[in-house]
Parts: C-alpha cells; sequence; structure tokens
C-alpha cells in the first residue's frame, strides 16, 4: 500500500466517523480508537518551526537541531507568530500535519520555500487556540496550496476556537480587538472542520491533548486576555486550547505547545496521563511566560527540571526573562529556538 492510499484511508475513516475510528484491517493498523489505553510509538518525529519570534543564521546546531543558513537573497522570516509542520515515521510509513499558522503570509510561505516543504503532503490541520498570531495566516497558506491538499481533509479545533477575543494591554482602559478566525473560511476551501474535547490522534503517532486539566496551583490565565460569550466579555479561559505529543519509541514524550495558556506543566501533565506515558523526552512550544511575576517563572522551571524532559526548547511566548531562567537551571536540557529550525527526535 502506498503512501497516498494510506493518507486518504486515513482523511476517510476520520471524517466518516468524526473520531479517529476505523473497524476493518488496514484501517485498524493505521487509527487507533478515541480513548484507548497508550498510545502508538512513533520511529521518528521531525518538526519544523515555519515561524516563531527569533531568528538568528549563526548559532550552532546542537544533537538535535538542524538551523537554516541564511545567505543572501535567501533569508529566514521571523515575527511574533508561530507555526510548526511535522512529519511522523511509525512502522517506515511518513505522514505529515501543519499546527498552528503564524501570521505574515508572504514571509511564512517564503520560509516554506526555503525550507523545501510541501505542504499539500499535510494529512491533518491542526490550531493549539484561536489567536490570532496562531490562525491569521491559516487562509493564505492552505488557499496557496489548495490544489495540492485532499478535499476533506480535516482541520482539528478544541473548543470556541472560532470565538471573538480581544486583549487588555497595559496602560489600556479598552480592550484590543485580536480577531476571530471564521470556519466558514476555512469549509470553502474544502476542508473538514472536527472540534474535540478529548485527545485524538491526527495522524500516525501525533496525538491532541484534548481539554487541559489545570493541577498546577500557579498557573492562572491573566484577566487581560478576554473572550466574547453571548452579548458580553468575559475573562478567557482557554478550555480549548490543545497541544501536540509523541510517543518516541525508547525515548518518551515530544510534547508541542502553541501558546501554553493552560500552563506548561498542565500542558505537560494531560500528556503524561492520556499517554499513559510519564517519561518526557522533549518539550518544545511556547510557555506564555512573558512578563509573569518572578516566583511563577521560578516555579514553573522548577517544576519542567523535576520531569527531567532530555530537552526543553523553550518558543515565542516564553519571554525573555524565562528564557534566562530555563537556560541557566537547565544548562544541557536548554535549546535556543530559531525560525526555520528542523527538529529531529527518533528512537
Amino acid at each position: 500500500m502506498n503512501d497516498g492510499m494510506i493518507r486518504r484511508d486515513f482523511i476517510k475513516y476520520t471524517l466518516a466517523t468524526g473520531v479517529l475510528l476505523a473497524s476493518n484491517d488496514i484501517t485498524s493498523n493505521l487509527v487507533m480508537a478515541q480513548g484507548s489505553a497508550g498510545v502508538r510509538e512513533v520511529d521518528k518525529v521531525t518538526v519544523w518551526i515555519l515561524a516563531d519570534n527569533y531568528y538568528d543564521a549563526v548559532r550552532p546546531d546542537t544533537k538535535i537541531t538542524k538551523r537554516f543558513r541564511s545567505v543572501p537573497g535567501k533569508s529566514i522570516h521571523a515575527e511574533h507568530g508561530l507555526a510548526y509542520y511535522i512529519e511522523t515515521i511509525v512502522d517506515g510509513k511518513t505522514s505529515s500535519c501543519m499546527f498552528d499558522f503564524g501570521v505574515d503570509p508572504v514571509g511564512v510561505l517564503n520560509n516554506v520555500s526555503l525550507l523545501g516543504l510541501d505542504l499539500g503532503k499535510a494529512s491533518a490541520f491542526g490550531l493549539s487556540h484561536g489567536h490570532w498570531d496562531h490562525y491569521l495566516n491559516a487562509v493564505n497558506i492552505l488557499k496557496n496550496n489548495q490544489s495540492k491538499i485532499v478535499e476533506g481533509t480535516p482541520f482539528y479545533v478544541g473548543e470556541e476556537a472560532f470565538a471573538h477575543r480581544y486583549g487588555l494591554r497595559p496602560g489600556r482602559t479598552e480592550p484590543d480587538d485580536l480577531g476571530q478566525m471564521k470556519r466558514e473560511d476555512l469549509e470553502a476551501l474544502g476542508l473538514k472542520i472536527i472540534e474535540i474535547k478529548n485527545s485524538v490522534e491526527i495522524i500516525p503517532g501525533a496525538y491532541l491533548t484534548g481539554n487541559i486539566e489545570r493541577v498546577s496551583a500557579y498557573e492562572k490565565v491573566p484577566p487581560t486576555l478576554l473572550i466574547n460569550r453571548g452579548d458580553k466579555l468575559e475573562p478567557d479561559d482557554f478550555r480549548g486550547e490543545q497541544a501536540l505529543f509523541f510517543n518516541v519509541k525508547g525515548k518518551g514524550l515530544v510534547v508541542i505547545s502553541g501558546c501554553a495558556h493552560s500552563g506548561i506543566i498542565n500542558t505537560v501533565k494531560q500528556a503524561q496521563k492520556v499517554s499513559d506515558v510519564e517519561k518526557v523526552h522533549a518539550i518544545l512550544g511556547g510557555c506564555h511566560l512573558a512578563n509573569a511575576k518572578p516566583d511563577v517563572i521560578q516555579n514553573t522551571v522548577a517544576d519542567i527540571k523535576a520531569m527531567k524532559p532530555d530537552y526543553i526548547v523553550p518558543t515565542h511566548c516564553t519571554g525573555f526573562e524565562a528564557m534566562v531562567a530555563f537556560s541557566q537551571a537547565m544548562p544541557n536540557e536548554f535549546t535556543f529556538n530559531t525560525t526555520g529550525t528542523q527538529y529531529t527526535f527518533a528512537a
């Protein structure tokens, strides 16, 4: 069976059930039922950072990185946004997805081209949460690749992904309009919107966490982040925020967050709970510690360190102070991210 047939079967059964569930021999090997015990292992997961806040052309590589080196006429674009392209290898077969989309269409598509990626190969798309710096570029990217994307390819979101959001900045009395992703814009491109609450496998070996339980005492959403519910603005609790995780054979979990408004500790613990895997191999993504109080940063770093990940790669909204704290407390595990970097986690 070739990769194209596998991809079509995966999409077909996803759309037929609304969850990743199948009964025949072919797809039962491909798809695990939602809520089943344990998760399938991946032989390798590769993550490309298509958008993030920072770029450094001369930063050295590490064991897990391959950084893009700019030359005249070929320069990576960085922005206040986040986007990932991800490939898994399970039993020798490669599958891919995209998670979050960044902000600037020209810049992000430039990065895609420089990195030599074909987004049309993606079998699924996913969004961490409904903030503009994660969804704004989705329609542009998908429209640019529409001729290559299979009709009915699933686009996974959590609860309230399409809600209108606002933010109250320091010194302001009126909230800024942070925009609203439109469901109909995605459906017009032939995508199938799938809203989830529970953990689900979106491509072989790649799982969304489902709604993230709040278990840490100190990870709180700032009251300045607002959501329109009904006819009034309320503090946003990010009840539908999602992260991705993978179980790398012999290594443990790789957890990829968007912003981790729910808390990066809560996010990792959710992945551990639904996967029934304790060992954490790598944590990569936004930790939403920008402008956080020092004690919150200290508690977060201490709790991440206690999890004993092999790698910690904070991105995006983590903030300078928290980046420094991670680098000082975990110098051997810390990797400084730059846009365009390719990460490989393998058995």
